[in-house]
């Protein structure tokens, strides 16, 4: 009876023993395949990041303002295409509007309230009993009468010059990012049809140029005047020859507007002269 009790001991131990040797073997084979699992899901997500092209943002910077295609990078150097077709900036003109509407307010209010007095019975303005005698009274070739018709006509003139033409006269409009389009509504995405404006006073622009000026050896004192459709450039010499201070100004003045952007090349005109002598 004791040699059966330990052998049915011995098989318990035995097959307790191969049990667990099972569930080891097979916690191994679970904990490989999740480790292999962990790795290829690893190289997938690091794949697609490795194997990408770069984005052209990262590979090209972006091109400065009215910097088209086709502009020259050499010192003088001129554009392809070097007029954009791109509006002026449109004046508000607030200040006349206003001031021509508050006096055509005040008239119109002046001559409703007589009229009215004088239909309640009340007698007229002593200015429009006057201004009623002179004109029954006066022939239509006196002087003062031609005098104040050709002052209105001038103002109505005046008054539809400023309503037809878009002002800011020293405003100078720049190319947009890209060149040659102006007003171009593009797909996909919100504010894709927005038109980046940009403008320069020509203050401002002569000022930069006559910096550029001031870097040419040989120039003592520069005056640039811009305008709308031509540059004058004027610089005194103090040494080295005339002709070369010349050429050197025109080639950096040149290269001065092509980096300022504008939509209209102007003319470019430079003169060169040495100071006057001083008289002792």
């Amino acid at each position: 009876m004791n040699t059966g009790q330990a052998n049915e001991g011995r098989a318990d131990m035995d097959a307790s023993q191969a049990n667990e040797g099972r569930a080891g073997v097979d916690r191994a084979d679970a904990d490989r395949v999740n480790l292999e699992k962990t790795n290829a899901d690893q190289r997938t997500r690091q794949s697609p990041s490795a194997s990408a092209p770069p984005s052209p943002s990262a590979s090209a910077s972006p091109p400065a303002y009215g910097a088209g295609a086709g502009t020259g990078t050499g010192t003088g150097s001129k554009d392809r295409n070097p007029s954009v077709r791109v509006r002026r900036f449109w004046s508000v003109r607030r200040v006349p509007a206003g001031i021509v509407a508050l006096v055509l307010a005040a008239v119109a209010g002046l001559l409703l309230y007589d009229v009215a007095a004088v239909r309640s019975g009340r007698p007229a303005m002593r200015w429009r009993d006057w201004l009623a005698d002179q004109l029954a009274t006066r022939p239509l070739d006196d002087a003062w009468v031609m005098g104040g018709a050709g002052l209105l006509a001038v103002l109505g003139v005046w008054m539809v010059v400023l309503a037809l033409t878009p002002g800011l006269r020293g405003l100078l409009p720049m190319r947009p990012p890209k060149a040659g389009v102006e007003g171009a509504a593009g797909g996909g995405g919100a504010g894709a049809g927005a038109v980046v404006r940009a403008g320069i006073d020509r203050t401002s622009a002569g000022l930069v140029l006559r910096d550029r000026a001031m870097e040419v050896p040989g120039v003592r004192a520069a005056r640039v005047d811009v305008g709308r459709r031509r540059i004058r450039a004027r610089a005194l010499a103090h040494f080295r020859d005339l002709d070369e201070v010349r050429a050197d100004l025109d080639a950096a003045l040149h290269e001065g507007i092509r980096q300022l952007g504008l939509a209209r090349r102007p003319a470019l005109s430079v003169h060169v002269r040495r100071p006057a002598k001083s008289k002792r």
